[in-house]
């Protein structure tokens, strides 16, 4: 017997965490927080594995969704054993410590079970790794042979390190995805995906309800930023660019100055900071032991300013540059939140957004705004004008929604299980697959409900 509970995230893109049982082999899909929640309520509900055998924790990506819970796990079930690729495993001391200093300013739970660097360190060196394709047994505590599960991870194109999880029980095989990409983005070659059928595909469907005819490819939406950008630089405003310190930072980062080297943008200040400028050398130090589009290539050899270095703001008005901050979301008090208060207010300059937006994110009220409007960032701040220029692009590391249907095609899957959406997302992705396959059973991860299969 097999069932998967989802005890995190599921139907929303959240503190994404799956329990897996394999005829007694407990394995846990990623272990993430949720972005939008603090305290308790941004971890997935440990309490319902409990009573569960739990043998081992699977981490697909160092996304603070997919992985910042990890430390909670290991206090409740310390002799789990964590599996990851290499390069998320050194990912993953970086962004863990990082979020050690950011939930010990947002949580004040008396019952909240806190960590510190220490515990962190030592969960790090807890962590074992494998590398892409090579195969690993997960062992179980109750070793028979009904139990004994095989794991393979497969890159899955969306940012370092992240990977897709094959796992084979009996002749069943499960296929994780993860966040996945099959399209090139400017450092990160597309996902590579098992060679053999599978009988039960975990799919994420964060694009399902985007219409790709607005998805250009990386290179297209490029020259689209560059155009625009350029209007902006060449009458001397600055650009404010919100980006993910892991991933998104890395790859907008080289497409911008690619652009400049190849003349089709205008060549101004370049700032970065904070965790991106760790994750930049993390980057690099992998660039020959991971697929790459130019493994030569070097993030850190590009011309930094560091935006904390500078004590006058008005410093980034003075001359036109391109200021690269955190969070991509714009959440309250992180570097890119700061920054977008002061870059509303000037009217020569602008705000470009270049990925996915949680609609209850400050992030997304400006996206979804135009010059001259009024907006409310967070309850803590008052209604300001906006009186710069606002444009949004889609630099997705994430499968647009016909590509996740070329997965399923080629996967040929019994049974589907989809996960990492909105409902409308789900929605259109379950009914496109049913259309086209109607004996493929398509179940949705509804939160702490148990799927069983055979």
């Amino acid at each position: 017997m097999i069932s998967f509970l989802p005890i995190g995230g599921g139907n929303e893109i959240g503190a994404n965490s799956y329990y897996l049982n394999f005829n007694g082999n407990g394995i846990i899909l990623d272990c993430g927080i949720h972005p939008q929640k603090t305290g308790l309520q941004s971890l997935p509900s440990f309490d319902l594995i409990k009573e569960k055998s739990i043998d081992t924790c699977l981490i697909s990506h160092a996304h603070q969704d997919h992985i910042g819970s990890l430390p909670f796990l290991v206090k409740k079930f310390p002799y789990v054993k964590i599996i990851t690729t290499p390069q998320t495993r050194a990912l993953a001391e970086l962004t863990l410590h990082n979020s050690v200093s950011i939930l010990k300013k947002e949580i004040e739970e008396d019952d909240f079970e806190f960590y510190n660097h220490d515990e962190v360190d030592l969960l790090i060196k807890m962590i074992s790794y494998q590398q892409y394709e090579q195969q690993f047994e997960l062992n179980s505590f109750h070793q028979h042979k009904e139990s004994k599960v095989n794991a393979t991870f497969y890159n899955a194109g969306h940012i370092l390190g992240s990977a897709g999880i094959l796992l084979e029980n009996n002749d069943h095989k499960i296929f994780y995805t993860g966040d996945i990409s099959l399209k090139n983005q400017t450092l990160i070659p597309g996902a590579k995906l098992p060679g053999t059928k599978i009988d039960t595909l975990i799919l994420e469907t964060t694009y399902g309800a985007t219409d790709s005819d607005l998805l250009l490819d990386w290179n297209s939406e490029s020259l689209r930023l560059a155009e625009e950008a350029n209007k902006i630089l060449n009458k001397g405003g600055s650009i404010l660019v919100p980006v993910f310190s892991l991933g998104k930072m890395q790859e907008i980062l080289a497409t911008i100055w690619l652009l400049m080297q190849k003349n089709k943008l205008t060549t101004v200040d370049i700032y970065t900071g904070g965790l991106g400028t760790k994750i930049n050398i993390a980057y690099d130090y992998n660039r020959f032991v991971v697929d790459r589009i130019d493994s030569e290539f070097e993030i850190n050899t590009i011309p930094q300013k560091n935006y904390f270095e500078v004590s006058n703001p008005e410093e980034f008005f003075r001359d036109p540059c391109i200021v690269l901050a955190s969070s991509g979301m714009m959440l309250e008090n992180t570097a890119s939140f700061n920054f977008a208060k002061r870059f509303l207010k000037q009217k020569d300059s602008a705000i470009f957004t270049v990925g996915y937006m949680e609609t209850k994110t400050p992030g997304y009220i400006i996206s979804n705004s135009e010059r001259g409007n009024k907006i409310q960032l967070s309850e803590n701040d008052e209604p300001t004008e906006v009186n710069c220029t606002i444009k949004n692009f889609k630099f997705s590391a994430h499968a647009r929604r016909e590509d996740l249907l070329k997965i399923v095609d080629k996967l040929k899957p019994d049974n589907i299980i989809l996960t990492h959406g909105d409902e409308e997302a789900i929605d259109w992705i379950g009914s496109a697959i049913l259309k086209k396959n109607k004996n493929i059973k398509v179940q949705i991860a509804y939160p702490e409900k148990e799927i069983r299969f055979l």
